[in-house]
């Protein structure tokens, strides 16, 4: 009989599902917009529904391992998410033990870029590393850190937050109530408020100002780009410019052999991979420069977070 494990990936706009067999082969999958359910407890209730469509969408007889799940401040220790600024409910949500009363199988929760990291290591370009940094693009910035072959949790669960680190104490109003965090300016929304700044300061035509503010993403920043739009240009160089000025603090702390891009802001490839790496090396100490690897993910076009966090389980199980 088939051994199974359902990996979840909870993001700031959408919650994707799979149903994953340890080779990292997926039998089912599904997804649902996180960003439409205002209370926790109507969240809950879709991801129970998802969960058990993919479930029933399987033909062949199967042993269901237990469920892991990546999500915004996801407490590995306790398997709560606790105050993720990027979601609807701002408090604290024992969601593994939730999970667990229902599906009667072992839950296991840890921050989404922490399980990005686990599918990196296991399934991607980090086979073989014990020291890498795994940053996710997308709503906000994640971060997963893996130093001497194991992911760093810290004392509480929650160490590695690189996003919420402080590019500017007088910057850009972050979702966690502080100013200047990296991920408001280096993320998918990012990139975005910097091309909302550009237009507005700027008498620099662009293609972009067409677009409504509350339309605008980052894959149409990265079209611009390609035909040579300036605003766009100029917003990847910025944000570029303060993400390697962050990568090259967190270089101190680990000295990691490489850092992996993931995400949506990650797709627009060397637009952002080329100048993150310029400006990360004029921002290193001597003794890192030209050590380090920056690379896209090797599960680009996959679902490195899903892979990731039924990776958790199958870890638990070893």
């Amino acid at each position: 009989m088939k051994e199974l494990c359902i990996g979840i990936d909870i993001g700031g706009t959408n919650t994707v599902i799979g149903v994953v067999d340890i080779d990292g082969n997926f039998s089912a999958e599904n997804s649902f917009s996180t960003k439409k359910y205002k209370k926790i407890d109507a969240f809950i209730e879709a991801l129970k529904i998802g969960i058990k469509e993919c479930l029933d969408s399987i033909k062949t007889n199967y042993i269901l391992k237990g469920i892991g799940i990546g999500a915004p401040n996801g407490n590995y220790y306790n398997g709560s998410i606790e105050y993720a600024p990027n979601l609807n409910w701002y408090e604290i949500i024992p969601l593994a033990d939730i999970l667990n009363k229902h599906f009667h199988v072992p839950v296991v929760l840890t921050n989404d870029a922490n399980a990005a990291a686990m599918g990196e290591m296991i399934y991607g370009s980090a086979k073989g590393l014990d020291n890498f940094i795994v940053i996710t693009l997308g709503t906000g910035l994640g971060s997963g850190l893996v130093v001497d072959g194991k992911v760093v949790y810290g004392h509480d669960g929650f160490a590695g937050e690189i996003g919420h680190t402080i590019y500017d104490p007088n910057g850009r109003l972050c979702g966690c109530g502080r100013k200047g965090c990296l991920e408001t300016y280096a993320s998918a929304t990012g990139i975005k408020r910097t091309v909302i700044e550009l237009l507005n300061n700027s008498d620099t035509k662009s293609i972009l100002i067409d677009i409504p503010e509350d339309e605008l993403n980052s894959k149409d920043i990265y079209e611009a780009a390609v035909k040579g739009d300036k605003i766009a240009l100029d917003a990847f160089d910025y944000t570029a410019k303060v993400l390697g000025l962050k990568m090259a603090d967190s270089i101190a702390y680990t000295s990691p052999e490489a850092i992996f891009l993931f995400g949506g802001l990650a797709l627009s490839g060397d637009y952002i991979l080329k100048p993150t790496k310029k400006y990360m090396e004029e921002n290193l100490l001597k003794i890192y420069k030209n050590k380090v690897r920056l690379e896209l993910s090797g599960l680009m076009g996959k679902n490195a977070a899903i892979l990731g966090a039924a990776a958790l389980i199958w870890k638990e199980f070893d």
